[in-house]
């Protein structure tokens, strides 16, 4: 696995989902959560769909990297 810089999770108002965004050097890769979680789930679950969400992509991203955008 790679390991990412950091991440972030932050939710798509048109999509409906949470879309993470995975911060490789100066590359950028955008997936939406795989885990149906809903619009005001709490920090752990939102850091833990991130996690799993990076993962699937082949990319680690320590806990402490994760941060959740609230809009």
């Amino acid at each position: 696995m790679i390991l990412a810089g950091n991440a972030d999770i932050g939710w798509d108002r048109k999509k409906k989902n949470w879309i993470v965004s995975i911060h490789v050097g100066e590359q950028v890769i955008k997936r939406p959560s795989d885990k149906r979680v809903s619009q005001n789930a709490d920090d752990d679950l939102l850091r833990a769909a991130a996690i799993q969400t990076a993962r699937d992509d082949g990319y680690e991203v320590r806990p402490e990297s994760v941060s959740i955008v609230r809009l």
